[in-house]
C-alpha cells in the first residue's frame, strides 16, 4: 500500500506519498481499506517532531478515518468485511490501509457519506470525553471554547448546545462569528479585537490554545469552574494563580486522546455512539468539512490547515 511518511521532523514539504508494508491486523483488530481521513492540529505537531508516536503505534500521520473492513483478526466479532465504517486511531490514517482495534470502530451515522465520516471521530470523541467525561458540562451551564469555527469548535459548540448549555466561543472575523452562531453560538467573541474575560464568567471551558490563555481562562471561570486544555497552539508554558483555584474552587484539566489506553478509548467510542451519534442522525449536530483534497496532496493541506482561514474539516480522500 502507500502511506504518507515523515521524512524528518519540519514543515509540509517532509510529507511523502510512499509506498510501505501494508498492515496485518492483531488479535482484535481489523484491517480498513481507507476511502479518506481528516486532518487534526496533532498531525502537524507529530510532523513537526513535538508529538512522539505513542509506543505500538503506527508512525504515519492521520487520527481517524473513514472506510471498509478488509479484514478481520482473531477474536472480532460484530464486524464483517465489507462494512462501511469511521474510526479512531493512534495514527495511521493518511494511508490506503490502516488496522483498527475494534472497539475503536463506529457505523456511519445515517444521513453522513462515507467520505466525510471521516472527519467525524477525532472531533467527536474528542469534544465529548472533555466537554462531558472530564468537564462534566451539564444543561444551563455556561460554556466557553476556543476556536469555535475550527474542526473541534465547530463540534463543540453544537454539542455544548445540544446539552442545554449557553455557548461562547471565540473566533476571529465577522463571517466566521455568523457562522457559528447558525451552529448554535449564543455569543462570539473577536479574538483581535475583544477580550473573552470580559463576557465570563464560564463553568466550563475547552482550551486548544494553551500558552498565555492559561491565566485569563482561570481567571474567569465560575467558582467550581473546569478548565480542559486540549491544545498547545500557544505554547508549553503559562501563568498559574494558585489563589484563584483554591479561593473558587476551580480544576484545571490537560488531557490527550491519542495516548489513553485502547480500553479507554473503546469506553469513549461506545458513549459517543449511544449519546452522540442520535444528535447526528436527528441533524441537531451537523458535520462541517471545509474541503478535501487527494491524499497525496497531504502537504498542501497541512499548509492549508496551518494558514488558518479554514472552516470545519479539511479531509484527505483516496482515489
Amino acid at each position: 500500500m502507500k502511506a504518507i511518511t515523515i521524512s524528518e521532523p519540519g514543515g509540509p514539504e517532509v510529507l511523502r506519498w510512499t509506498e510501505v508494508e501494508d498492515p496485518v491486523p492483531a488479535a482484535g483488530e481489523v484491517v480498513v481499506d481507507v476511502v479518506a481521513s481528516a486532518l487534526n492540529r496533532a498531525d502537524v505537531a507529530q510532523r513537526m517532531g513535538l508529538y512522539p508516536v505513542p509506543p505500538g503505534a503506527s508512525p504515519y500521520p492521520g487520527l481517524e478515518v473513514s472506510g471498509r473492513i478488509s479484514a478481520l483478526g482473531p477474536e472480532v466479532t460484530g464486524w464483517r468485511v465489507g462494512d462501511e465504517v469511521c474510526a479512531l486511531l493512534t495514527g495511521g490514517g493518511y494511508a490506503q490501509k490502516v488496522a483498527v482495534p475494534a472497539g475503536q470502530l463506529l457505523t456511519v451515522p445515517k444521513g453522513i457519506g462515507l467520505v466525510e465520516a471521516a472527519a467525524l471521530p477525532e472531533a467527536v470523541a474528542t469534544v465529548w470525553s472533555n466537554l462531558v467525561m472530564t468537564g462534566r458540562l451539564t444543561a444551563g451551564e455556561t460554556f466557553l471554547v476556543h476556536g469555535g469555527a475550527g474542526g473541534i469548535g465547530t463540534m463543540a459548540v453544537q454539542i455544548a448546545k445540544a446539552l442545554g448549555a449557553r455557548v461562547v466561543t471565540t473566533v476571529g472575523g465577522p463571517e466566521r462569528a455568523a457562522f457559528v452562531r447558525e451552529l448554535g453560538a449564543d455569543l462570539t467573541v473577536d479574538h483581535r479585537t475583544q477580550d473573552f474575560t470580559e463576557f465570563g464568567p464560564y463553568d466550563v471551558i475547552l482550551d486548544v490554545i494553551g500558552g498565555q490563555y492559561l491565566e485569563r481562562n482561570v481567571r474567569s471561570l465560575a467558582v467550581d469552574g473546569r478548565l480542559v486544555v486540549i491544545g498547545l497552539q500557544d505554547g508549553l508554558e503559562g501563568r498559574l494563580d494558585l489563589a484563584q483555584l483554591l479561593f473558587k474552587r476551580v480544576s484545571v484539566h490537560g488531557t490527550t486522546l491519542r495516548s489513553r489506553p485502547t480500553e479507554q478509548k473503546a469506553a469513549i467510542v461506545a458513549e459517543v455512539r449511544n449519546e452522540v451519534w442520535p444528535m447526528i442522525e436527528s441533524g441537531a449536530v451537523r458535520l462541517v468539512v471545509d474541503r478535501s483534497l487527494p491524499m497525496a496532496e497531504a502537504a498542501e493541506a497541512h499548509r492549508l490547515l496551518e494558514a488558518g482561514g479554514h472552516t470545519g474539516k479539511i479531509l484527505l480522500v483516496n482515489g
